[in-house]
């Protein structure tokens, strides 16, 4: 339901039908919720994971859950360069694609640094692989930018990073690594990818914006069980809900990236989020207004930076020549 920058009932969205969004890493969690809350709403949804069997079990669950969803799956390991690219391909043939959630990503790092790919595996999963898939989707997004005034991209930011004090990024992290850092840095880096697009986009007059969503404290022992999907132990459960009064469930969070994707108040460069930080009803945050939470991560130099790593970590260069038209 549109409303105001201030409210949103996810229980009464418009009618999507005639869309066609992707989700990555539709498999479970916030991926899985906005999924769901999209084909809810009558969107044609391309659920994308890693894992066959997963993919197959999220695909049922909606099934059941959304009686006639229109719904496709597609393999999509944002580690695997090769996979991505591929991917990207695959999507180009498609008559629209509306928007795009880049949901995926590792949310609990290992103890000790990995590498997948070439690069720091947290690295690699939330930012430089939904990079190079943005790239891979511009002209898509563009096409139905213009023909439909659609065309737009979600990044998944957090709440942690209030946390991150410096302008300065350490992409690799290989003398100071920990996994909580990892992910900080990890997050705080989408977001300053997300805000350089839009200011590239706009540059380059491309029909596509970029947003950033984040689900503030969402957790699955807070989250109604999914056969298949969402199936928390009793123990987990019980401390998730000791921690009620900071915390929301999976769907709730996953308001946000929806709203962020469909609602036309928002606009590029805009932060979507919880009304109460950690938890709430979605609200918009305009991009020129400033908050704890993008204050660094907004600034056009260290966008440019994560900008110029990430298009060498992955050697792509977003098509924006080939991607601009006149909007309608």
């Amino acid at each position: 339901m549109v409303g105001s920058r201030d409210s949103w009932d996810a229980g009464a969205l418009p009618s999507l039908a005639g869309r066609t969004y992707l989700v990555t890493g539709a498999t479970s969690g916030l991926g899985y919720f906005s999924a769901e809350q999209l084909a809810g709403a009558g969107a044609h949804v391309i659920l994308s994971g890693r894992n066959v069997n997963r993919l197959t079990a999220a695909r049922a669950a909606i099934g059941r859950r959304v009686p006639g969803a229109s719904l496709e799956s597609m393999i999509i390991d944002v580690t695997k360069g090769s996979v991505v690219r591929s991917a990207a391909a695959s999507l180009s043939s498609h008559e629209r694609l509306d928007g795009v959630i880049f949901n995926a990503g590792i949310v609990h790092p290992p103890r000790k640094r990995e590498e997948v790919d070439g690069h720091e595996v947290v690295l690699t999963t939330n930012v430089l692989g939904h990079f190079a898939l943005a790239a891979g989707l511009l002209p898509t997004l563009a096409k139905s930018g213009r023909d439909y005034g659609t065309g737009r991209m979600v990044w998944l930011g957090s709440v942690s990073t209030v946390s991150w004090k410096t302008n300065a990024i350490d992409p690799e992290l290989k003398e100071n690594y920990s996994g909580p850092r990892a992910y900080v840095q990890s997050k705080f880096m989408v977001q300053a990818l997300a805000s350089e697009a839009q200011r590239r986009l706009d540059e380059a007059d491309v029909a596509v914006e970029s947003v950033i969503a984040h689900p503030g404290y969402s957790l699955s022992g807070r989250t109604n069980a999914v056969a298949g999907v969402n199936e928390v132990r009793r123990l987990k459960r019980f401390f998730a809900n000791l921690q009620a009064p900071v915390t929301q469930s999976k769907e709730a969070g996953a308001a946000s990236q929806v709203r962020a994707l469909i609602d036309p108040l928002v606009k590029g460069g805009d932060l979507v989020g919880p009304s109460r930080t950690f938890t709430g009803p979605p609200r918009i945050y305009p991009a020129d207004k400033v908050t704890k939470l993008t204050e660094r991560s907004r600034l056009p130099e260290v966008g440019r930076e994560v900008w110029q790593f990430c298009e060498s970590a992955t050697r792509t260069t977003w098509p924006f020549a080939a991607s601009r038209a006149p909007r309608v």
